[in-house]
């Protein structure tokens, strides 16, 4: 079975990615607005893993 969703890893390359994307004076509004809607995306999915593997330390730390 393939895998549908990027490990935090593959996120953060993507992140990389976007950003150098933005950078480049040659880009479009249009694309310009589409790569920082997907990379606020990728943050948000970032984000929500970081916050879950800092409540399993947590956890562990408790036990």
């Amino acid at each position: 079975m393939a895998r549908t969703t990027k490990s935090l890893e593959e996120s953060f390359e993507s992140l990389e990615e976007i950003l150098g994307k933005l950078e480049d004076e040659e880009i479009s509004l249009e694309e310009s607005f589409r790569l920082y809607q997907e990379g606020m995306k990728l943050l948000k999915k970032c984000n929500t893993a970081i916050d879950k593997v800092e409540k399993e330390l947590v956890v562990l730390t408790e036990e």
